[in-house]
Order: structure tokens, then C-alpha cells, then sequence
């Protein structure tokens, strides 16, 4: 799922062809991303887009060759010239006059063509590892290989050839990609650059690379760059693969630009470093056109009230619920607090019921759960890989809140399970300016399918990358917390030659008791609670429920022709089927006995006055049955790291819960393992007691923080 769709896209009709655009926001000054050789689209730009689109107009093209453009096989269609008349068909076709162009690579030419052809209509130009045909010649190699001839060898840069190309386009693709995305741990931005450059083909690249050039040498490209009267940013990594590095400084000296380098950054650092790249660009627009002036405030120390932003993630409705708890308990300590949250709807809804304050950049953020809820199907969530395609997410929404920071004053920051703050502040230390707080019931990923070996090489790279960043800033974190013991952690290596899961959690994380967001004790008189709430106390009751997200469906409807064959055999059952906020409890089936509640605040009570119920695999309904004494059914996501391996190992600690596998359950078996359940409800499941007093030792450690200790 994207992370911003666009407000505006069409085709123009340029030289016969098709060209696909998008337009972004709607900002005073307008920036145009230009493609780059057709070897990828328009994608490329997808971490720079919506971050750019919340202050200026931004408009991206795919170009002739890939994406949704057209592929025209005659190589007179890819010139130089051509493509850069294709710059003035988008500008015609969006109704721009005046835009600031950046250029990848090979999209710097097309500018530097475009600027000096129309010097009115640039305003300046952004060049990420621009290119020209001027020395330094690389110093791989590249050149001493014939594209023409038949190759005697196709190892390295030999595989940059006609004839391979034709033989076998995607071996060149994965070559090229890997001389691009050449930093430690950069996984997906290879594949991503791999399914971009599989979206054309060898005939389609070979007219791109027989296409007439315009800039034939390098006193004709020193002239063009002398020319240019408008301002110029020039972004290169130090360990290009691709243009040396050399290259970029020469073409900052010709134009007089800026020169941002990115020390250890590879060809594309857009794609791989977005936060540094973004702000530069950020940085360089404003100064052309400056954006409308804001009014600040600024307020003297003594009058400053104590303010604290926490971060609650999206997913599902347990985080918010233990962090409300926790909240409770820090303002009992410092109750001078005034905390803002950063959260998304489901969340907000459940802050919003609290009273609690909601900043309003929140509402801006990409949605995460529907990102989660666009990857599942059938009780099947990839969860490891919808992670991963959830970089651009990420990306907007870190950058979002680095914003967010900048404008209120915050005396600390509290994040649950806040992946994308917690990364980018990794990636980039010098952006955190407040003591910060990081919680999490989950350490590190696990592959779930054995017949993946791909899915163990990834998620090993990345609980590499995590382990290897956390060392390298072990001060990043004020506080580390995991919410449980380390019992309750799978004993196994986060992957081959890499530390296991306990003992480095024991290194890096304090434990707190896992956080309960009720007193247990207080609803052992299922009695009275029945009453209260309006159930028959001498009828067996089921709950049945999926979170927050709209991920668990196909469980509830499986469950509902299950209770209808239970029936049969229990007539007086009862069941509370608690569809969540994103499913529409209407569109499931009308059974008798069974009442069906969209949101329902509170469910831990209806859970724990329940004879059984029938849940997802989440830990925190799950945790929340396994302190109330409750007999459940649990089914974890299939292909859900998380709940296939994390979850179900905490609940065999707690020997609690029976858990089944969707794929592989009839209504008929369910309905046999909701009458066993039903049968444990009055002789007591038998669990391990789940220890009181997280919140409290959560609270202790971030008071303080607050309190300077």
C-alpha cells in the first residue's frame, strides 16, 4: 500500500507516446521529480513524495520505457531530446509554469537540457548522483566491456551486453540493482529496484540504449553546466558503484551548487537515506521560495508545563490499552503532565473516549492498519514481508513526527512498539533532541515458513541491522523496556552467528511485569459481572473476537457457523461476537443466541465474565483471558511471525489457551473445541499466575526520566 496516493494522475501525449503522471499536494512552489533511465519508474521518488507533498506541489512522471508509460520500440523515441520534450508536456499538462526539478543519475541531463533550453521555467535543480560523460572514468570496469560484441565472459559488467540482455534480462537486472544498493543491510531497497527494473524489458531497453545522445562529450556537458543560471544541490554518496564519486563533486564546481555527500551511501541515497536527503532538499526549495512565515511561541522555563508525547502503535487495540495504564500511572507521579499522543485511528478512538489529547499532526499520518488489513487474506498474514513493504509508511510517518518534535517542545518521548521513530533514530541519532522511551512485547523477527529459506536470510539481515545499530548508539534509548520476563521470550538465535533472543534482551532491555490494564482480581464474581452487564447468569456464554483491524474476518465467520452447530447441541449457548471498529458486524450472518457488536469499550469485562471464548492470536486478548482465568481458543494469523512463534511460546509459559490452526479447522472442530472449552469454564483453566505491577514499574522508570534520574 502506498503511503500517499495522489491527488491528481493522467496521461500526456508526447512524440507517440503515452506518459504517465502524478500530482501531490498542493504548495505554493512546485517540484518536479523527474525519472531517471528507464531501467525503473517514477517508485523511486516514493520515500522523497509524501514527506515533500505536505509543503509543496509535487509532480512525478513515469518514463517512456517503464511504469504505466508507453514502451515505443524504435530508439528515436528515447532521445535526449525527446524525453526532455516530455518535461514540457507534463509542465503543459499540470498547468505549471515554474518548478524546481530534481534529477537521479541520468534524470540530471534532462534537467541540465531542459534549464538551459527554458532558464524561466526552473527555478533550481536537485542532482542525486548526476551524471554526464565527464571524467573521472569509473574505476570498475564498466567501459572495458563491449555492449556490442558477444561476450567471452558475463561475470560482473560483462552481463551490461546485448546479447545477456536478451538471454537473460533478469540476471542483468539483479547485477545492476546490486551495484546500486550497495550499503550494509539494504535488502529492500534491492528488491524494490529489482521488481522496478522487471517492469520493462531487454527490446524496450536496448532502443533506451541505442537512442541518440544530445550531450556527446565533455567540453560540449562543462559548457551546459557553466550555463546554468539557476540554482543547483548536488547529493552523492562516497561509495557509488555506479557514477564515481568524483563525478558529482566535479559537475558541484561547474554549477556552483551545494554538495551534500553522504558518507558510505551508495548510488541511490534517496532510496536508502531518505531523512538526510529530504531535509536537504527541504532546506535548498525554501531557500529559492520561501514558504509562507509561521508564528512560534516561545515560552520561558518557568512557565512551561511538562509535556510528553507518546507514541501508541496503530496495530490492533491492546497497545493503546496498556498504555493508557501506564500513563495513569506516571501523571500519579508527576501529575503536572500534560501528555500528547501520537496515534491513528483505531487508536484515537479509545484516547478519544479517555479525554485524552490527540496531536492534531496525527491525523496526517499514513495508515498502518490499513496497510496490515490490504496484505491479509483468509487468515493469512505474511507479517514479516508486510513489515518490509511498509517502508514508505514508515518513512512519511518518522518524518511526520521529526516535524512534529521541531514545533512543540516535548521534555520526553514515550514509544510502544514505535518501529519507524525507533529506526530512523538509529539511522539518524543527531535528529533526536529529548530523553526517549522505547516499550515492546516483541524482540526481533522469526521466519514462520520452513519452506521459505529467503524469509530466514531476510529476517536474520534485519534483526542483524537492529542489533548492529543498538550497539553502535547504546545511549540512543534512555529507556529499553520489554513487557514480560525473559522466560516468556522463544529461547532460539535471532539467526546463524547472531546472539540468541534472551540473552541479548537481557543486555539491552529491563523487564516489567506484563501490563494488565485492569485488576484482575476485581472481576473474579462473574455473577455480579454478568448482571452488570446484562448477561443471564445460568446460560453458557462464549465471547468471540479479532482486535482492532479488520484482518481477522474470515475467523469470525467461521466462527459463527460454528456456534450455529453448537447450538445444536447446547441450545441455551450464548455468544458476544465483537467484529472490532473496522468490520462492519452487519455483513456476518444473523445466528440465533449470537448478539454481534461492532467497538465495544471495555472488552476485557465481557471476556472475563465469559464461560470461553474464541480469539486471534494476539497477546494482548490473549494475556487479558490468560489473568482473568478464562478457557479460550486462540488461532494464530498463518505466516504471522509475532503470533506463530512469540505469542503461542508466552502462552505455553503460561499454559494457557488451546490453540488451533485456521487452515485446518472445520466448523465442526471448532465446535468441538468450544464445548471442551465451555466444560474447563467451572473446574479453572489451571494457568500460571501473571504477575502484578507492570504499569507501576513502567511508570517508576519514566518518572524518572522526567525527574532527571
Amino acid at each position: 500500500m502506498r503511503a500517499r496516493p495522489p491527488d491528481e494522475s493522467g496521461y500526456v501525449v508526447n512524440a507517440g507516446a503515452r506518459i504517465y503522471y502524478e500530482v501531490h499536494g498542493s504548495g505554493e512552489q512546485t517540484l518536479l521529480l523527474l525519472p531517471t533511465w528507464a531501467i525503473v519508474d517514477s517508485r523511486h521518488w516514493k520515500m522523497q513524495v509524501p514527506s515533500l507533498a505536505r509543503y509543496y506541489r509535487v509532480i512525478t512522471f513515469d518514463p517512456r520505457g517503464n511504469g504505466l508509460s508507453d514502451r515505443p520500440r524504435d530508439p528515436a523515441a528515447y532521445a535526449d531530446t525527446v524525453v526532455t520534450s516530455d518535461i514540457r508536456a507534463v509542465l503543459d499538462a499540470t498547468g505549471t509554469e515554474r518548478a524546481v526539478l530534481a534529477g537521479f543519475c541520468t534524470g540530471f541531463i534532462w534537467a541540465l537540457l531542459f534549464a538551459t533550453a527554458e532558464p524561466e521555467c526552473v527555478a533550481g535543480i536537485v542532482a542525486i548522483a548526476p551524471t554526464l560523460p565527464i571524467p573521472p572514468a569509473d574505476p570498475w570496469g564498466r567501459s572495458e566491456h563491449s555492449f556490442d560484441d558477444v561476450p567471452h565472459s558475463t561475470e560482473g559488467w560483462g552481463k551490461e551486453n546485448r546479447h545477456y540482455w536478451r538471454r537473460d534480462w533478469r540476471g542483468y537486472v539483479e547485477f545492476f540493482m546490486s551495484q546500486i544498493a550497495t550499503e550494509p543491510h539494504s535488502t529492500k531497497p534491492y528488491d524494490d529496484l529489482v521488481e522496478w527494473g522487471m517492469q520493462t524489458d531487454a527490446e524496450t531497453m536496448l532502443c533506451d540504449a541505442d537512442a541518440p545522445h544530445q550531450i556527446a562529450d565533455e567540453k560540449q556537458a562543462v559548457q551546459l553546466c557553466r550555463a546554468l543560471t539557476c540554482p543547483v544541490l548536488v547529493i552523492g554518496g562516497d561509495q557509488d558503484k555506479i557514477v564515481p564519486p568524483e563525478r558529482p563533486r566535479r559537475i558541484a564546481e561547474l554549477t556552483g551548487a551545494d554538495l551534500l555527500v553522504i558518507h558510505g551511501g551508495g548510488h541511490a541515497p534517496h532510496v536508502r537515506f531518505p531523512v538526510p536527503v529530504n531535509h536537504a532538499i527541504r532546506l535548498f526549495v525554501d531557500r529559492l521560495v520561501p514558504r509562507p512565515r509561521k508564528q512560534t511561541t516561545w515560552q520561558v522555563t518557568q512557565g512551561r508545563p511538562r509535556r510528553a508525547l507518546w507514541i501508541s502503535s496503530p496495530i490492533g487495540l491492546g497497545h493503546v490499552q496498556r498504555d493508557l495504564a501506564i500513563a495513569r500511572a506516571v501523571r500519579a507521579r508527576v501529575p503536572d503532565l500534560e501528555i500528547h499522543w501520537w496515534a491513528q485511528p483505531p487508536v484515537t478512538q479509545v484516547l478519544a473516549e479517555a479525554g485524552e489529547i490527540i496531536h492534531p499532526a496525527s491525523a496526517e499520518m499514513a495508515s498502518e492498519a490499513a496497510h496490515w488489513e490490504s496484505e491479509a487474506a483468509d487468515h493469512d498474514l505474511p507479517a514479516f514481508y508486510a513489515f518490509r513493504r511498509m517502508d514508505e509508511i514508515f518513512c512519511a510517518n518518522y518524518l511526520l513526527f521529526d516535524d512534529a518534535v521541531r514545533d512543540t517542545s516535548y521534555d520526553l518521548w514515550v514509544g510502544d512498539e514505535c518501529w519507524e521513530i525507533d529506526y530512523y533514530l538509529h539511522e539518524n541519532p543527531d535528529r533526536k533532541i529529548a530523553p526517549y522511551v522505547f516499550m515492546t512485547d516483541v524482540i526481533g523477527f522469526l521466519p514462520t515458513d520452513p519452506a521459505d529459506p529467503r524469509e530466514a536470510g531476510l529476517c536474520a539481515d534485519y534483526n542483524a541491522d537492529s542489533i548492529e545499530k543498538r550497539e553502535r548508539f547504546p545511549r540512543l534509548r534512555d529507556a529499553s523496556m520489554f513487557i514480560g520476563s525473559f522466560d516468556e521470550l522463544p529461547d532460539r538465535p535471532f539467526g546463524p552467528g547472531l546472539p540468541g533472543i534472551r540473552a541479548w534482551s537481557r543486555r539491552w532491555f529491563s523487564p516489567v511485569p506484563y501490563v494488565i490494564p485492569f485488576n484482575p482480581a476485581a472481576y473474579r464474581d462473574r455473577a455480579r459481572l454478568r448482571r452488570r452487564l446484562g448477561y443471564p447468569e445460568d446460560q453458557p456464554l462464549l465471547v468471540a473476537a479479532v482486535g482492532g483491524t479488520a484482518v481477522g474476518a474470515s475467523l469470525l465467520e467461521l466462527t459463527c457457523d460454528a456456534f450455529a452447530r453448537l447450538r445444536k447441541q447446547v441450545p441455551d449457548a450464548r455468544m458476544m461476537l465483537v467484529s472490532g471498529p473496522r468490520i462492519d458486524p452487519r455483513l456476518l450472518p444473523d445466528i440465533e443466541g449470537m448478539d454481534k457488536r461492532g467497538y465495544v469499550p471495555d472488552l476485557f469485562e465481557h471476556l472475563a465474565c465469559a464461560d470461553a471464548a474464541v480469539v486471534q492470536g494476539g497477546l494482548s486478548t490473549t494475556m487479558e483471558l490468560v489473568a482473568t482465568g478464562r478457557p479460550f481458543i486462540y488461532f494464530p494469523l498463518r505466516g504471522h511471525w509475532e503470533q506463530q512463534h512469540f505469542v503461542t511460546h508466552r502462552l505455553a509459559y503460561y499454559r494457557a489457551g488451546l490453540r488451533m490452526d485456521y487452515a485446518t479447522t472445520s466448523a465442526d472442530d471448532l465446535a468441538a473445541a468450544m464445548r471442551t472449552a465451555l466444560a474447563q469454564s467451572s473446574t479453572g483453566p489451571g494457568y500460571r499466575k501473571v504477575p502484578r505491577g507492570g504499569a507501576t514499574r513502567a511508570a517508576g522508570r519514566i518518572a524518572a526520566l522526567l525527574a532527571g534520574q
